[in-house]
């Protein structure tokens, strides 16, 4: 009896870690084509939008960032964002892509969702940034609502890591590792 009580407590106590996305670790993304608005490209100080799709992101290790768009779901994963550019990886070999599910925002915010992602391009032009008004790649990723995955694929487009939610520090540490040995190799 007290074995079934413990195990009952551990049960409920346990966090459910059910994977809603379909996307799994030395697999490969599914092949996503975002032509309605897309890659946001800065032109001196201009944002113009370009088609993208997930081809474009082979030839770099790169940490895919994929947001709902909504506040909340940006700063979930702020402090790895944060830990990334303290990192300071080099650009011909790393680069960092948020893809902004404009489809999951809030009712009548799609603008400001609009005008937030030309904002963050601006201040950190670096950066790929990728508006998917329709929420195509959370469709064909299925990722949870409101919420951020990070997925970290190398050169050839295998994912490493992938979660969805916030990333406690030692999630963010192995990201940070994975970076920097597949940097390496």
């Amino acid at each position: 009896m007290k074995i079934k009580s413990l195990l009952s407590t551990l049960l409920i106590a346990a966090p459910l870690s059910v994977a809603a996305h379909n996307l799994e670790v030395d697999g490969t993304l599914h092949a996503v084509k975002i032509n309605k608005v897309g890659e946001l490209l800065l032109d001196q100080d201009k944002i113009k939008y370009q088609s993208w799709n997930t081809e474009q992101m082979l030839g770099k290790v790169r940490v895919i960032q994929a947001i709902a768009g909504r506040s909340a779901a940006k700063e979930m994963n702020a402090p790895l964002m944060a830990a990334i550019t303290a990192a300071d990886f080099p650009e011909n070999s790393y680069q960092t892509t948020t893809i902004i599910n404009q489809d999951d925002a809030l009712w009548g915010t799609g603008s400001f969702v609009k005008s937030s992602a030309e904002d963050s391009k601006k201040e950190f032009p670096w950066s790929s940034m990728v508006l998917d008004t329709d929420g195509l790649a959370a469709a064909a990723w299925q990722l949870e609502e409101k919420s951020s995955a990070i997925i970290v694929q190398d050169k050839s487009g295998q994912i490493l890591f992938v979660k969805e939610g916030a990333l406690s520090e030692a999630e963010i540490s192995t990201v940070l590792t994975l970076i920097r040995e597949n940097l390496e190799g």
